[in-house]
């Protein structure tokens, strides 16, 4: 990492590209959290993570577990019948989590005390594929009773146990069970859920990473790297040849800014309306680091005009501004040197 350079994961960037994800970062760097050195973070890893642990083991035995209930049960909490030896070393095992979750904690080893409480989870997971309520309710639904009664009391307790974690996902953990906050001491009860307690309709906790999505975070680290190895060097490096046909293709024509402002919770979108001579139309730019939008309007300005509109921030903006990039990052309008006819075409 270079915070200098540019070679980082920005938080605030973060937040903006993956929205509702705050507790999948928190998750991925307290799981990777060594003790006594630097945290490594690859956005790979990430993405395994998240769509192997939070979605296919945490997120599915929640999730299962609040759907069956919501179809055998109409959402309410059955009543335990007599539990099998199974269902009882499962709540044991359940009340021996939480001691080594609060051992770890005390001992401050955060990482440590992560892997055990989502190894509730993990318990929570093989308990359902091995009593497969699904089946069982055809021929005993008064044991998919005792099944699912035995599944949320697991399913409270993560809600507690994973909170110092994953703060915001329990908090919709605890709205689609309809529970308040738990004490501490409380945590490892096996009559957190009583009988016929309503639950409130579920949603997924978490969504898978798509290849896609990680492709283009990795596209946008190799771009900075890229970038500052060109600075390193002086120059900008050398792009690929294009054919004339190529250019010839792009619109690019001198147009003015009659407005500009600051696109509303960003720091460096700006959105301006230009007169191109042809029409009057919206662009966004992150330019808010390099120029202030009140100076704009007035400025005659280099626009690529037939490039392919796109939205930014719900905004569809309508061509590029086109500038020039020093060795040390400033931003400069390439402008016509005299007044020029809004529409002129630049060749």
């Amino acid at each position: 990492i270079s915070t200098s350079r540019n070679w980082a994961v920005w938080l605030h960037e973060y937040l903006e590209e993956m929205p509702g994800k705050q507790d999948v970062l928190r998750y991925v760097l307290t799981a990777n959290a060594p003790e006594a050195k630097d945290n490594d973070f690859t956005w790979k890893d990430f993405q395994t993570r998240n769509n192997n642990e939070l979605v296919a083991v945490l997120g599915n035995f929640v999730n299962r577990t609040l759907v069956l209930t919501q179809k055998y049960f109409n959402g309410l909490c059955p009543e335990a019948g007599s539990l099998t030896d199974y269902d009882r070393s499962t709540l044991e095992a359940m009340t021996g989590i939480r001691k080594r979750v609060e051992q770890s904690l005390d001992a401050f080893r955060i990482r440590e005390a992560l892997n055990e409480a989502m190894g509730l989870a993990r318990l929570g997971n093989k308990y359902l594929a091995e009593t497969e309520p699904w089946k069982v309710i055809k021929t005993d639904p008064d044991r998919v009773a005792t099944i699912l009664h035995v599944s949320l009391q697991l399913t409270a307790n993560l809600a507690g146990l994973l909170d110092p974690f994953l703060p915001h996902t329990m908090d919709k953990l605890r709205e689609y069970m309809n529970i308040n906050k738990l004490p501490w001491s409380e945590i490892g009860s096996v009559m957190l859920v009583p009988a016929s307690h309503p639950l409130n309709k579920p949603g997924l906790l978490f969504e898978k990473i798509e290849d896609s999505q990680v492709e283009y975070q990795v596209n946008k680290l190799l771009a900075t790297r890229k970038a500052n190895e060109a600075k390193e060097a002086g120059l900008p490096a050398a792009k690929p040849e294009i054919s004339y046909d190529d250019f010839s293709a792009m619109d690019i024509r001198i147009a003015t800014i009659l407005e500009a402002e600051l696109v509303p919770k960003t720091q460096k979108l700006v959105k301006m309306k230009v007169d191109t001579g042809l029409d009057q139309r919206t662009i966004v730019s992150g330019i808010a680091e390099h120029f202030d939008p009140k100076d704009l309007p007035g400025k005659q300005v280099t626009l690529l005009a037939n490039l392919q509109p796109r939205k930014i921030k719900g905004i569809e903006s309508k061509g590029m501004i086109l500038l020039a990039e020093d060795n040390e990052g400033r931003l400069i309008f390439v402008s016509p040197d005299k007044p020029t006819a809004n529409g002129s075409i630049v060749k």
